[in-house]
């Protein structure tokens, strides 16, 4: 026995010799380094997650800052597009191609006749410059003999099949589109 199963007497000392003696630590070291495995893979699984959800969050944030620079470009193209479909730029940048307005329109009826009589296009006197055109360099206006805008060509009149007659003012004329 031990020395300290000799020093108790009694029931105690009974107690004391059931209980193994010697050093028992061989068999806590596979728990303990059971334990110390799993925490480590623990610690090592959280870091490994944390860094995957930070480059996600990276990765958002910036598709986000992209998502915002398109649409910011998307919005200023929209507003360039909107300013040159305003009629009056599209009537600025037609008189400087040299386009003038269109004279009274004939249209042709399906049976071959001629509905109206065509006119000439001639070109209005423009109008007073805005502040904003003076600053401008002038264009060259085009020749009219030059320009196909201001070119018509002559009517022929039919050799053969309907006459053509002018409409009433009453009637209203019925625009086709070729192809149809």
């Amino acid at each position: 026995m031990n020395s300290a199963a000799k020093q108790l007497k009694g029931r105690a000392a009974r107690l004391a010799g059931l209980m193994p003696s010697g050093p028992s630590t061989a068999a806590r070291t596979p728990f303990v380094l059971l334990v110390v495995v799993l925490l480590g893979g623990g610690l090592i699984t959280l870091l490994l997650l944390n860094s995957a959800l930070n480059q996600g969050s990276f990765k958002l944030s910036e598709l986000k800052r992209k998502t915002t620079e398109l649409t910011d470009e998307q919005q200023a193209l929209q507003r360039d597009v909107n300013d040159r479909s305003a009629p009056g730029a599209l009537e600025r940048r037609a008189r400087e191609l040299g386009m003038v307005p269109g004279g009274s329109p004939a249209f042709l009826d399906p049976d071959g006749t001629v509905r109206g009589v065509p006119g000439e296009a001639t070109a209005l006197p423009s109008p007073d410059p805005s502040p904003m055109e003076i600053r401008k360099p002038a264009l060259p206006s085009p020749s009219p003999t030059a320009s196909p805008a201001t070119a018509t060509a002559p009517v022929p009149a039919p050799t053969t099949g309907p006459t053509t007659k002018p409409s009433p003012p009453s009637a209203k004329p019925t625009p086709t589109t070729p192809g149809r």
